[in-house]
């Protein structure tokens, strides 16, 4: 992996105000379980190789089981999410893979059973915020997508 140019170095204040942000989303009002399956999978659909490998080591650390990380690709034929990780994940698919008309309502509906509208709101910016890495590494990175 080779980097084409050092997005630090010539939006230094841009960068750092970035990394605050994705740091204040761990204070939020979603679980760092939680947010380390929306940023694997997000990393998954987006073909960032750099982010997926970065998460994945981040998740085991937090004391995340082999099983389900290697379940998130298939989370919705697996056993081993909870409902309200299911509702995370369909959010997170759904603003990662964003269509011409918005998220479906049977979406917000499944993740309104499942999370207060604080909690919809902390994981829609954190959902934003991997995006956003995501394609920050796939366009400044070479050798990052999968």
């Amino acid at each position: 992996m080779s980097q084409r140019l050092n997005a630090f170095a010539q939006s230094p204040e841009l960068f750092k105000k970035f990394v605050e942000f994705g740091m204040l989303l761990r204070s939020g009002a979603i679980e760092q379980p939680i947010l380390d399956l929306i940023e694997i999978r997000a990393s998954q659909i987006n073909g960032c190789g750099f982010c997926l490998d970065m998460h994945v080591k981040e998740a085991k650390i937090h004391g995340e089981r082999e099983l389900r990380l290697h379940h998130v690709a298939i989370w919705r034929e697996s056993t081993e999410f909870s409902p309200r990780e299911r509702a995370c994940l369909a959010w997170t698919e759904a603003l990662t893979t964003l269509g011409a008309h918005g998220v479906p309502d049977e979406t917000y509906e499944r993740v309104r059973a499942e999370l207060s509208e604080k909690e919809i709101s902390d994981l829609s910016f954190a959902v934003m915020a991997i995006n956003g890495w995501n394609r920050l590494n796939l366009g400044l990175l070479t050798g990052s997508a999968a």
